[in-house]
């Protein structure tokens, strides 16, 4: 694939840079907020060398690529800023379309740089935690805490990349919101809870303070980088150019901080918990519903690239408690996902198809990434896209009656399965079955609902 070319002909085909007000991209979709979605030219569009779909939902023109796309969003940034580096397009959280279309556009943003680093050390902490219970590896040993901090320091210092990736959303300085980050795990900070933690006192200019824990947060930084970016866009335009290098940091550093410790912060916390509280409350009450629901649904908010609102739940039951209930469901449609290409693989004749499926297959085995099969095969065909979303929901219910959980956020592959390794050794056990259920329901469906002469669209 060509990516200079590529870019090049999107940017024509969706209006050129004057009608790009904000773009990003996720682990497979170059994603734009168009200001005008009418000047784009979807058929054209989809004719360009290594677009496989385009999805126009939730104020987001979305186009997918693949895993490459990274490699296209860097030719397509460079022709959108112009060789002066000047930046055209609107990147500074003030976009066109619903409050909702721009939270869904700012939450992929945000997370979709962190995905590699969350995703790896999620990996590595499951095979640590495997070594230990096969006793390759001794929690007292050197190498076992040299490997936890590996494992842990994405976590613990999550509101300090948080911090520099809102910053980049929302059109604050990335190094003053990364300091913010900072400040709320400086050790002397931490050091004013003692040993009351959460809830514990203190004062600023005589005004109460109460103290939180914001290592593995993500709430609070993100609401605290958004009120930043109002402040340093004001500092922006009033403070002369000649003192910008000074005051700028000065007042941002002096009004963000103690703010943020004061009022944001808390806000962030308690909001953030009682959200995640309340999903794993519906979990904890009718964990075979919502099993069903997930399992069976993930695949449809993949199709319509909304399924990123569910993402910072999942990352912060991993942050705040160690593991998380609804990643395993999102697994349980990938495994459906493969199933459905196994079963088309053994009933369709047409070579094309079954090549298809067998790249479907190994390209979610491998690299958990399900948007080529998807919109390639399960959306033109409506009963392949049925028996999907009941060979992951069957799977999600088993998953959700067991109970299992991941120590880690991470795509439903294979090469994740360490994401299971758990203190309880069963749950890697209950995993499998209920990955086999989803792939087996989907398969023996798929191979019922595929006709031997069915071919690719």
């Amino acid at each position: 694939m060509d990516f200079k070319l590529a870019a090049k002909e999107i940017l024509e085909n969706v209006g050129g840079p004057d009608n790009v007000a904000n773009m990003t991209h996720c682990a497979t979709r170059l994603r734009l907020t168009l200001k005008d979605p009418s000047k784009a030219n979807d058929e054209a569009v989809k004719e360009i060398d290594g677009v496989v779909n385009i999805v126009n939902k939730a104020g987001q023109y979305q186009i997918l690529i693949g895993t490459e796309v990274p490699k296209l969003y860097d030719e397509f940034e460079a022709l959108v800023t112009g060789e002066d580096g000047n930046v055209q397009v609107n990147n500074s959280g003030e976009h066109s379309g619903t409050i909702i279309s721009n939270i869904f556009s700012a939450i992929s943003a945000i997370f979709a740089p962190l995905l590699p680093a969350l995703a790896g050390s999620g990996i590595l902490r499951g095979l640590l935690i495997l070594a230990v219970q096969t006793g390759l590896l001794s929690e007292t040993s050197g190498t076992y805490s040299i490997l936890n901090v590996a494992s842990m320091s994405v976590f613990y210092f999550l509101p300090v990349l948080l911090a520099f990736t809102s910053a980049r959303r929302f059109g604050a300085s990335p190094y003053l919101s990364a300091l913010i980050g900072v400040a709320l795990l400086n050790p002397e900070f931490i050091a004013l809870m003692g040993d009351t933690g959460n809830g514990a006192t203190t004062s600023f200019l005589k005004i109460p303070v109460v103290l939180m824990n914001y290592n593995s947060t993500v709430v609070p930084i993100i609401l605290s980088i958004w009120a930043f970016s109002y402040l340093y866009k004001f500092l922006d335009r009033k403070v002369p150019e000649t003192l910008k290098l000074v005051v700028v940091p000065l007042i941002s550093l002096a009004v963000m901080i103690p703010l943020t410790i004061i009022v944001i912060g808390p806000i962030g916390v308690y909001s953030g918990e009682a959200v995640a509280q309340v999903v794993n409350w519906l979990i904890e009450r009718s964990s075979i519903l919502t099993g069903i629901l997930i399992g069976g649904g993930w695949s449809v908010l993949v199709s319509l690239g909304i399924h990123w609102a569910v993402n910072p739940i999942m990352i912060n039951n991993v942050s705040t408690y160690g593991f998380d209930y609804i990643v395993p469901f999102t697994f349980a449609c990938n495994f459906a996902v493969i199933g459905t290409t196994i079963g088309v693989y053994f009933k369709a004749r047409n070579k094309k198809l079954r090549s298809f499926a067998v790249t479907g297959l190994v390209t979610i085995a491998l690299s958990a990434i399900i948007e080529p099969t998807l919109f390639g095969l399960l959306v033109e065909n409506k009963k392949l896209f049925l028996a999907q979303i009941i060979g992951g929901a069957v799977g999600g219910a088993y998953l959700g009656l067991m109970k299992v959980v991941t120590n880690a956020f991470v795509f439903g592959s294979v090469t994740t399965f360490p994401a299971f390794v758990t203190d309880n050794a069963s749950n890697f056990i209950q995993a499998m079955i209920g990955l086999a259920i989803s792939l087996a329901t989907s398969a023996v469906l798929a191979y019922m609902f595929t006709d031997k002469e069915e071919t690719l669209s």
